[in-house]
């Protein structure tokens, strides 16, 4: 008798901590559910928190979304206008240092309410509590995200005006594998891996069925100026190229990439495309590379007079005339030491200063590098974030603006981001400084200038 009341007794002490235990439990879960509605915000905050100069409102997916690509079930591609974009994949490649001020310099400040969103809301919440371990007081989630908000055509979105052209790794495998990806409407696409010289990256693994263009091709010495049409024309028919062809560029530069595309779009071909992120975008999806060295068939002729589109790429008379125009910029793409005349930026090239009434239009730290322009994983910057540091200096979508820099690849990479802005009156001043720099009659600069 004693034995069985012991027993009793041990059962009904046992439930009794199991079920202190479980409302514990349930408490805490009610408490962690209770703290997540708090910093839920419906589609109507959001609306009214676009206006409000101390908060953020964070788009998180990938820059392919937020220029302007859709993924499934989104009725309209872009993001919500007036968000930054911050796509989580950044957080996984930072410190906590370096992630504070990645942060910081995208505006997302402690000291401002900051609302997340992406498609997922489980996205959103990583994000959020990234922030708060980060000591970001004031998080927020737009838990019903980019498809709800997409859904109606009332709510305001923006992208980039001609996103098609600036492609993303999945669109390249999906036109590998034949599955005609979005905005591709045509029946031929040639891939070419970019950069100067044999190729020796290309040799060491490319994007399957691409082939290799050597810049030398489209450019030649002594002042690396584009090549003369007919060379251009013979190369294009080489390379298995029409005016009618797809051609998507990338390389492990976009600089080089990009020097390509100028030349392609002043030649006449319609459809030019550069890989956002370039060669590392496409490996870091884990695609298939291969090794196996690729050669175009020739084509019998390009199609169209070489070249068509001449107003892209100018020559040192044309620079001239638009210093003296009053609705028109002559650009420099050159890092600041260049600018006021610290460094040349090359070793080949001895005078130091800029042109005279030139305005500056950023670049990066040294003549090989483009970090205003690019995120950290290469892809291109904002392009909100660029037209803001370009108005500072009067540069504007309405006037006739020529980009130029050493030799031509910098300005190309900054030509190809404003033609995606929808910037129409554009070119690349081929010959650059180190043409204007060789005749000592042509009026420099050195000095930091007044705006």
């Amino acid at each position: 008798m004693k034995k069985n009341f012991i027993l009793l007794t041990i059962v009904l002490v046992s439930l009794s901590v199991f079920i202190a235990c479980q409302d514990k439990a349930s408490e805490k879960v009610k408490s962690d559910n209770d703290e997540v509605s708090l910093n839920i915000v419906t589609t109507e905050d959001l609306k009214k928190s676009l206006k409000d100069k101390n908060t953020v409102v964070v788009d998180i997916r990938s820059e392919a979304q937020y220029i302007g690509w859709k993924s499934n079930g989104v009725k309209r591609g872009g993001h919500i206008k007036g968000a930054v974009d911050f796509p989580l994949t950044w957080t996984k490649d930072l410190n906590n240092e370096k992630l504070n001020k990645l942060l910081n310099t995208k505006g997302i400040t402690k000291n401002k309410t900051i609302i997340v969103y992406g498609q997922e809301v489980e996205s959103s919440k990583e994000m959020m509590n990234i922030l708060k371990n980060l000591e970001y007081k004031n998080v927020k989630v737009y838990k019903e995200g980019i498809t709800k908000w997409a859904s109606n055509k009332n709510l305001p979105m923006d992208r980039l005006k001609r996103y098609e052209k600036l492609v993303h790794p999945k669109w390249i495998k999906d036109l590998i594998d034949g599955k005609s990806p979005k905005t591709y409407n045509n029946k031929s696409y040639k891939i070419f891996e970019v950069s100067w010289g044999e190729g020796k990256d290309y040799k060491k693994g490319h994007i399957p069925g691409a082939y290799h263009l050597d810049t030398n091709l489209i450019e030649e010495e002594p002042l690396w100026n584009v090549k003369s049409d007919k060379d251009l024309e013979t190369m294009l028919v080489n390379n298995g190229i029409t005016y009618n062809t797809t051609v998507v560029l990338y390389g492990k530069d976009t600089t080089a990439a990009a020097r390509a595309a100028s030349v392609l779009m002043y030649s006449g071909v319609k459809d030019v495309r550069i890989l956002n992120g370039g060669y590392a975008a496409w490996t870091k999806k884990g695609y298939e590379v291969e090794k196996d060295i690729n050669k175009p068939e020739a084509v019998k002729e390009f199609g169209l007079n070489v070249p068509s589109n001449p107003e892209y790429i100018v020559g040192i008379e044309k620079a001239k005339k638009i210093l003296t125009k009053e609705n028109a910029e002559l650009v420099s793409i050159r890092s600041w030491p260049e600018y006021i005349g610290e460094t040349s930026g090359y070793t080949y090239i001895e005078p130091k200063g800029r042109i005279k009434g030139a305005k500056w239009g950023h670049a990066g730290s040294d003549a090989y590098h483009m970090e205003h322009f690019r995120n950290i994983d290469n892809t291109m910057r904002n392009y909100n974030e660029i037209k803001k540091f370009w108005k500072e200096w009067d540069i504007t979508s309405d006037k006739e603006i020529s980009f130029f820099c050493g030799t031509g690849w910098r300005a190309s990479e900054t030509f190809f981001y404003a033609y995606l802005m929808g910037w129409d009156n554009i070119s690349v001043y081929d010959g650059g400084w180190f043409e204007w720099s060789m005749d000592k009659s042509n009026p420099i600069e050195k000095g930091e200038p007044n705006k």
